[in-house]
């Protein structure tokens, strides 16, 4: 009987290759495909959307360093200065 491969089930996928591979590695086919990091719960890519609670610094629409997003989503708001240096800790930015 031929290999039908690895069998499909609901368990998310865990990646772990040491491996070096000249021609990368891709996580997802397309943008409908679900990825989470760190037992986060998998979404599909995001896509922009008017933030309708921005918590900008003082009484006006500027943005400055101190101003926080929220994302429109949870309560815990991040200044830009805070999510570049997540993605540099994530490693998904250069340091």
């Amino acid at each position: 009987m031929a290999n039908p491969g690895p069998a499909i089930t609901s368990t998310p996928l865990t990646v772990r290759d040491n491996v070096p591979q000249s021609d990368g590695h891709q996580l997802g086919q397309s943008a409908s495909e679900l990825i989470g990091f760190w037992g986060a719960t998998p979404i599909v890519q995001p896509v922009p959307a008017a933030n309708v609670h921005t918590v900008a610094a003082g009484s006006v629409t500027s943005v400055f360093v101190n101003t926080t997003f929220d994302g429109s989503n949870g309560s815990s708001a991040y200044t830009v200065g805070d999510i570049v240096a997540a993605l540099k800790a994530a490693g998904l930015l250069a340091k």
